[in-house]
Formats: C-alpha cells, sequence, structure tokens
C-alpha cells in the first residue's frame, strides 16, 4: 500500500511558491523539482493542474515561472485537494471481501460510516489551513 502523494507535492509547491512571492520572484518548476526531490515533468502536471483550479499561474519570457495567483493567505488546504484529485485517504478492499464471513459481511458499510466521519473532520481542518499557515510552520522548522 502507498500513500497519494499529489497534495503533498502540491502544497509543498505552493509554499516554496509563497516563499518566492515574499521575495516578489516567481518560481521556475525546475527549482520546486529540486526542492521536492523529483522529476520537473512531475511538478509541471502538478502546476497545470493547480492553474486550472486557479490556484497559480504561469509566466512567460523574461522572468518566466510560477507564481500565486492569490495570497497565500487566501488558499485553503482544502481548494488544493480536489485541484491535484487527491481524493479519499481511505480506501476500501480492492477486491469484495467474503460476504460468507461475519466481518467480511459488515466491514464495509461500518468502515464507510467511520470513513465519512473522518473525511468531514479532515475537511475541516483542511479548510481552516492556509498556505501561510504551512509556510510559518515550514519556517519555524528552521530555528
Amino acid at each position: 500500500m502507498s500513500a497519494n502523494s499529489r497534495m503533498t507535492t502540491a502544497v509543498h509547491a505552493l509554499t516554496l511558491m509563497s516563499l518566492d512571492h515574499q521575495a516578489n520572484e516567481v518560481t521556475t518548476s525546475q527549482r520546486i523539482a529540486e526542492s521536492v526531490n523529483t522529476n520537473a515533468v512531475v511538478i509541471r502536471r502538478c502546476l497545470g493542474d493547480l492553474r486550472g483550479a486557479g490556484l497559480v499561474r504561469s509566466r512567460r519570457g523574461a522572468g518566466a515561472g510560477w507564481a500565486l495567483a492569490r495570497e497565500p493567505e487566501h488558499i485553503t488546504l482544502l481548494e488544493v485537494c480536489p485541484a491535484v484529485d487527491a481524493g479519499s485517504p481511505f480506501g476500501m478492499h480492492r477486491t469484495p471481501p467474503n460476504s460468507a464471513c461475519p466481518a467480511g459481511f459488515g466491514i464495509r458499510p461500518t468502515l464507510r460510516v467511520v470513513y465519512r466521519g473522518l473525511e468531514e473532520q479532515m475537511r475541516k481542518e483542511l479548510a481552516r489551513t492556509t498556505i501561510a499557515d504551512v509556510l510559518r510552520g515550514v519556517l519555524v522548522q528552521q530555528r
């Protein structure tokens, strides 16, 4: 099992762009790729998704790169999640469980209720957390 890292990559990119935003600079996909330690193609795909959601904009020509479309205080993590199609952190079995088994019969409906509640709490937290909040947390780690 592996976790979906698209959300983490997107938040990382937006946080770096927020840092550059404070210095009135645009951020290149190569700079983001080096920070995330991944291929620039992965980053450009992610940035394309974020641009489609209206969270970032690109600049061509001299000073080419990427910049936040809004102030970091006005970009919530809840907006980032659907932009990169991060999906649910909780998945069901890949194949249906054995319905003849007492646990297999009731596990899915029971977990759906639990997961729905957890996802609601997660959405609330994502809605109140901004890119500016993430940047502040990152900067605190450097002290």
